[in-house]
């Protein structure tokens, strides 16, 4: 006969699919119950642990993990294969695309984007272990869009409204309301200063991939 104790029942709203798991205990401390706000919809394969507080509207694809110790806001999408790791914060209306990692005690304000493939660090030193008292992730400011397979280190502020590029590496703070990009990643412009879109593309009605750049490299 097992002498762990049982666990509570844990009844899955009415938007959560088979396979998902509300309330995964936590093996650090007693933990509190995970809280989940009204309008979830779980897509199988999703893990919310105990101990995390969750807002309305909570949006998953498969294969989603979400750590304890989390407070996270209202209409948040975080999409299929990404980990939400423990003692994050997340605003309203971010959204967590598709293999993402969110490294422990990463803060990603109101109306973040994170695109497929980012890569969030929390430890400077790995192996350290001062480097481990003093881990924590980096600061995204509201709105800010970070891009395809971009890696954020450990420390770092993204300020609100800045454009990270693709294949990024930050190393550094950036302002708000730039265009970063390269390893290590370095502002090269305004996000005013973006060209119009309609400049760089032109349709191309054969192919599903509908538009291709206007010069063609």
């Amino acid at each position: 006969m097992s002498s762990e104790p049982a666990q509570p029942e844990r009844r899955l709203p009415s938007g959560a699919d088979e396979g998902v798991i509300i309330g995964y205990p936590v093996s650090r401390g007693a933990g509190s119950p995970l809280v989940l706000g009204t309008g979830a919809r779980l897509r199988s394969g999703t893990v919310l642990y105990d101990g995390t507080t969750i807002g309305q509207g909570l949006q998953t694809g498969h294969g989603v993990v979400v750590r304890e110790g989390c407070v996270i806001g209202d209409d948040v999408s975080i999409w299929s294969n990404s980990v939400v790791d423990y003692s994050c914060r997340i605003g309203h209306r971010v959204k967590i695309h598709c293999n993402c990692y969110v490294a422990q005690y990463t803060e990603l304000e109101d109306d973040v984007f994170l695109a497929p493939g980012v890569t969030i660090a929390n430890d400077l030193y790995p192996g350290d272990e001062r480097s481990a008292e003093v881990m924590a992730g980096p600061k995204i400011g509201a709105a800010a869009q970070i891009g395809v397979n971009v890696t954020i280190l450990p420390y770092v502020r993204i300020g609100a409204a800045s454009l990270i590029g693709a294949g990024s590496v930050v190393t550094r703070d950036i302002p708000a309301s730039v265009v970063a990009f390269g390893n290590p990643a370095t502002v090269r412009r305004e996000v005013a200063e973006l060209p119009n879109v309609d400049d760089r593309v032109i349709a191309e009605a054969r192919s599903v991939s509908r538009y291709r750049l206007l010069t063609g490299g």
